[in-house]
């Protein structure tokens, strides 16, 4: 049998939700909401509703990564202005979130995506608050500072390669 969340994630499967798109083209790049859109995935990657957690919506541009041209001396070998970035798209939103907040990333997962941009959803946690310091299943993350840049978060340890 299975549990509310299980048939969540089941119709989110199907596709039997719409998430419309229009109106998260019209919001800025980075969101902190209320609570989480796909309930089931957040609370699966450790979200609690609880003070000092936070989810973040974030939109990355689609299509590679472009280098900028250059402007004087030389240019031969600095003619190509395509970049092999070895980050996929959800790591480089979680470093996204992390820097405008200045809070930590515990996780994050796929939302929404079209022909332009990609939508993430961000938990983050604010490793000061007494709530976090106090939760035994939480505690750990109080420890460590600047995990998305370190490589430490499940997406950028997926595009590392160091775990499938």
């Amino acid at each position: 049998m299975k549990g509310l969340y299980g048939h969540l994630g089941e119709q989110w499967r199907k596709g039997s939700f719409e998430i419309e798109l229009i109106s998260l083209r019209r919001e800025p790049t980075l969101l902190i909401l209320d609570r989480p859109t796909r309930i089931d995935k957040a609370r699966r990657l450790g979200y609690k509703a609880k003070p000092g957690i936070y989810i973040a919506r974030v939109r990355v541009k689609r299509g590679g990564h472009k280098r900028k041209r250059p402007r004087s001396g030389r240019k031969t070998s600095k003619q190509t202005i395509r970049k092999a970035l070895k980050m996929n798209y959800r790591w480089i939103a979680e470093q996204r979130a992390a820097r405008k907040t200045g809070l930590e990333v515990l996780n994050s997962y796929f939302l929404a995506k079209d022909g332009r941009h990609y939508w993430y959803e961000v938990i983050l946690v604010n490793p000061e608050a007494p709530e976090i310091k106090a939760d035994k299943k939480l505690s750990w993350i109080v420890r460590q500072k600047g995990r998305a840049f370190r490589g430490l978060t499940s997406a950028a340890r997926k595009s590392r390669g160091l775990r499938s």
